[in-house]
């Protein structure tokens, strides 16, 4: 081991409350298996977490109904299942798109003086996987690893266009039910109208309307079947007029063109 090198001690709920016994188990599960060894039974993969067969049939079960692992009742054995790839290929995913969007979003950010970013639809919010400050040195709310809510900022209007009417309603729904009573919703009506506006546009602007004093521009980022998977803006201090410059409008929406050819999409 390289000297520089800490190992991960081993986490310990009794030391750290907030820690999840059943999740870390339920990990450990999976990571047990390994290219010399695809394939373990109940007893192997209880030896392999510390636990009881007994204790460790409810861990396995839980993972074997979720996908996670594959149960072989013929040889009572268990291998990883499709549910760990889908994990596996959402990360690989995220990260080709933050390496392939980032020397674009560099470009575009050198040609116009404003702010990048780039974002991904989390549920009713938008994640900023990628924020390039203005040379100018503007100040902003938003940083790399921001949650914001979706219908109010550029970037998540245009992941939302992308949606279809019953999954944008059963999304909002569902997100109120979660937040509960006390939390404001938004306005369905208005909701709804601004997606339909918003489904016909090349690029959407706002200007102040979520953070004072902030223009914003943004366009769709495409994957090879057409789909949205993400989206990408630039900001700016407003000008003080209620318009956003067409060159600006058309670099954005060009950078994003170029993105999403780079993802396959013609």
């Amino acid at each position: 081991m390289d000297k520089t090198t800490t190992p991960h001690r081993p986490l310990d709920p009794a030391e750290d409350r907030y820690l999840v016994p059943g999740l870390i188990r339920g990990l450990q599960a999976l990571t047990a298996f390994t290219p010399e060894r695809r394939e373990m039974s109940l007893s192997e993969i209880a030896r392999e977490i510390g636990l009881s067969r007994s204790a460790a049939f409810r861990c396995v079960y839980t993972l074997t109904q979720m996908g996670y692992l594959l149960h072989d009742e013929a040889h009572k054995t268990y291998t990883l299942g499709p549910a760990v790839m889908r994990l596996g290929f959402g990360y690989l995913a995220t990260r080709e798109l933050v390496e392939i969007a980032l020397p674009e979003l560099e470009r575009l950010r050198d040609e116009t003086d404003w702010s990048t970013h780039l974002g991904i639809r989390d549920g009713s919010l938008v994640l900023y996987m990628l924020r390039l400050p203005s040379r100018l040195g503007l100040g902003s709310i938003v940083h790399t690893g921001s949650r914001l809510p979706a219908a109010n900022t550029t970037m998540g209007r245009v992941l939302l266009a992308d949606l279809d009417e019953e999954t944008l309603v059963a999304l909002y729904r569902e997100d109120g039910k979660a937040r509960g009573p006390r939390h404001a919703s938004p306005n369905m009506a208005a909701l709804m109208a601004q997606w339909r506006k918003d489904k016909s546009a090349e690029v959407i602007t706002q200007i102040g309307s979520f953070e004072a004093g902030i223009t914003s521009v943004a366009a769709p980022l495409r994957d090879m079947s057409g789909k949205v998977i993400a989206a990408i803006n630039a900001t700016s201090a407003t000008k003080g007029d209620d318009t956003v410059a067409p060159a600006i409008c058309r670099a954005v929406g060009e950078a994003a063109a170029r993105i999403s050819y780079l993802l396959g999409n013609s």
